[in-house]
């Protein structure tokens, strides 16, 4: 690729750079929050990128570790903030994946899931035929001592969950007692966050308390575990080596990148800044260098007087 420096180089990178790059990919993956938009705005140039890189005969896919929504209601966000060509089916969220997984890989047919999560998870469960055990059981004035336990749960899935309660995390280590019961995370983010410099917790501080209080280790299923690559990769057949890697976050979706063989860049319109990732670069450790983008933009509307040009 002209222009183009060594993998992990950290390179911010514009006009031809840019062009040659894109060229030279089949598919590219957007993350979606920090990327796409920032909560219920759009980021400038993005519903333009996208559309561009479409007519240019690029697959887009949008990978998110957002487990709140199902993806019909991510398809109904996507033409809310402007976007008029984004199918469902390109869209992989950490509820989806982890539906797909429970159902195609560890097949939980015959037993329950447990859920610590919200409505994304469960819709994406129910879409998939997965059981699960039902979210909505009054359990008020109980405690561990005295509430009803499932006999059949298999499975235990951590997503974000704003409305966790002590008593959903207990029944949750008991049973992962069953060192035969699967225990999930859609994803590993550890705070989210919102508006005015206010943050919430994300998923892996939820099972992060969990694989504290069993000892256990949750397998992650979204950014950065490969599963969500290869969920793509089964369905539309797609190469890591022509596709590119668009994020916000370098602990999980460069690293995602990295995990998949693919080429990163970092936008800086999210969490992750170009310092930090410098200071990865710099970093004598080993397993931080997978943290490094190779690119580095400023915004995915850098795409945008290049695509217009070529249109």
């Amino acid at each position: 690729m002209a222009g183009a420096v060594s993998s992990r180089g950290c390179q911010k990178i514009r006009g031809s750079q840019i062009r040659d790059l894109i060229d030279s990919k089949h598919s590219v993956l957007f993350d979606c929050d920090g990327v796409i938009w920032n909560g219920e705005k759009v980021v400038a140039g993005a519903t333009e990128v996208v559309s561009l890189l479409k007519r240019r005969g690029k697959n887009v896919f949008f990978v998110t570790n957002n487990c709140t929504r199902p993806r019909e209601k991510y398809v109904q966000k996507f033409s809310r903030l402007g976007f008029a060509d984004v199918a469902q089916e390109e869209i992989f969220s950490s509820a989806y994946c982890s539906a797909l997984y429970l159902r195609d890989v560890a097949k939980v047919q015959e037993g329950k899931v447990f859920v610590i999560g919200g409505d994304g998870v469960y819709e994406e469960l129910r879409d998939a035929g997965v059981p699960f055990v039902e979210g909505d059981v009054d359990d008020s004035g109980m405690t561990i001592v005295d509430c009803p336990l499932e006999a059949d749960v298999k499975a235990v899935l951590v997503g974000y969950d704003d409305k966790l309660s002590f008593l959903k995390l207990a029944k949750a280590c008991c049973y992962l007692q069953n060192g035969e019961c699967l225990f999930l995370a859609t994803d590993p983010d550890p705070w989210h966050l919102l508006r005015e410099g206010r943050v919430t917790p994300g998923s892996g501080s939820l099972t992060a308390a969990l694989e504290t209080a069993t000892g256990r280790k949750a397998t992650v299923i979204g950014k950065p575990s490969r599963f969500m690559f290869e969920c793509i990769a089964s369905q539309f057949g797609v190469d890591p080596a022509q596709s590119l890697m668009v994020g916000d976050r370098l602990e999980t979706d460069i690293l995602f990148g990295a995990n998949c063989g693919m080429e990163t860049l970092l936008t800086l319109t999210g969490v992750s800044t170009l310092q930090e990732a410098q200071g990865y670069k710099d970093s004598d450790a080993p397993d931080k260098k997978d943290y490094v983008p190779d690119y580095v933009v400023d915004s995915i509307a850098d795409f945008l007087p290049l695509l217009e040009d070529d249109d």
